[in-house]
């Protein structure tokens, strides 16, 4: 009886490793929480997030929707700096099992979801409801026909090496890159395959 019991604790240690390293390395589902991609997402529905970049250190490509850890600032007007749009992240985790919590099982971590907008070293510009990338307007099939994006804060600016640019497609429903800078690539968390709830959405990103 006890050999059994050995056994099965055995087993089941060795499922829960090998489940987190799949959630971590691989792909993992996620919910959507908020309607800052409406209409391309709803609230509550459900998707699944590839992880693989993790370890290929692919950078999202633009057009893909990601998730990221959310950031501890948001710029406004007065304290944005045009030269050094990024992201400022306050919140570092100390302790092994905080760590853990945090990081791997990402119980008390709040993150964003958003469309990738630019990459490292891209022109970006806000202007006339418009986005501009490289001097190229951005043609965003995915947008409500009424959406007009404006930014008081980031507008025009090159994307910082390591970084994203993103924001959300209910563009004025959206707190995102505009506000809260680029995002460093170790800060993303996953890039949305498909959306596998409900059934009848079922759709490939």
């Amino acid at each position: 009886m006890k050999k059994e019991i050995i056994e099965w604790a055995e087993c089941i240690v060795i499922a829960l490793v090998l489940a987190l390293l799949f959630k971590t390395f691989v792909g993992t589902p996620t919910t959507v929480k908020h309607s800052s991609m409406y209409p391309t997402l709803q609230e509550n529905q459900r998707l699944f997030l590839n992880r693989t970049f993790r370890t290929t250190k692919r950078m999202p490509k633009v057009g893909e929707i990601i998730t990221f850890e959310a950031p501890t600032k948001v710029y406004t007007e007065l304290d944005k700096n045009q030269e050094n749009p990024v992201a400022v992240y306050e919140n570092e985790v100390s302790g092994i099992r905080n760590k853990f919590i945090y990081k791997i099982l990402e119980v008390t971590k709040k993150s964003y979801i958003k469309r990738v907008i630019a990459t490292e070293g891209q022109h970006v510009e806000i202007k006339n409801g418009k986005v501009y990338v490289n001097e190229k307007e951005l043609e965003e099939e995915y947008l409500s026909p009424e959406i007009y994006t404006k930014s008081e804060v980031f507008n025009d600016f090159i994307v910082p090496q390591g970084y994203i640019f993103a924001m959300g497609d209910n563009r004025e429903k959206s707190i995102d890159c505009r506000e809260i800078g680029c995002i460093p690539l170790e800060k993303v968390e996953g890039i949305v395959v498909f959306r596998f709830w409900p059934i009848y959405m079922m759709k490939k990103f």
